[in-house]
């Protein structure tokens, strides 16, 4: 999947990255010294970045595995200070398992393309499937008969998309 090395600078990566956290996400993770542990009101003054902003970075990240907190609690005022640490080193296993939660919705929805024949009004351009257009006597609606809609494109980009995925994902 990714090589060691700076992973931000692979392109890939940070799109996918700018998917999950956003430009400033992006920003904030550029900034952000892998070797330190830091505050989240650290990392906002330093990379100018709402602090709202940063902790949703954070948060999106930790649920990722993609970066880990350290709670300290002061024993004189009892508050709770997080240190934040990324942890980019499971980026792989990020990667991995949201290219299998899109393979399966994905294979789902080639399944369903698959299974079902389709009605479209070509008036308000609602696609229903054979047994919705059927209850309704193939009349949309909106008042207009619908026509046989032609998936054939749409079947074929999406097996396509599986089966590239199958393959980088060892399931052949």
């Amino acid at each position: 999947m990714v090589e060691e090395g700076d992973v931000l600078d692979n392109p890939a990566v940070r799109t996918y990255l700018v998917r999950m956290v956003g430009e400033e996400g992006l920003a904030l993770l550029e900034k952000f010294d892998r070797e330190l542990e830091k505050t989240d009101e650290e990392l906002a003054a330093e990379t100018e970045i709402n602090l709202n902003s940063v902790r949703n970075t954070l948060y999106t990240l930790y649920g990722k595995r993609l970066a880990q907190y350290r709670r300290e609690k002061n024993q004189e005022t009892g508050w709770l200070t997080y240190k934040w640490k990324l942890r980019l080193d499971n980026l792989n296993d990020a990667l991995t398992q949201d290219m299998e939660n899109a393979f399966e919705k994905l294979s789902e929805r080639e399944m369903y393309e698959d299974e079902n024949d389709f009605y479209i009004c070509n008036t308000c351009g609602v696609v229903y499937t054979f047994n919705d257009a059927f209850a309704i006597e193939f009349t949309c609606p909106c008042g207009t008969h619908m026509e046989h809609f032609d998936n054939e494109l749409l079947l074929n980009a999406l097996k396509a998309r599986v089966d590239a995925m199958r393959t980088t994902l060892g399931k052949v």
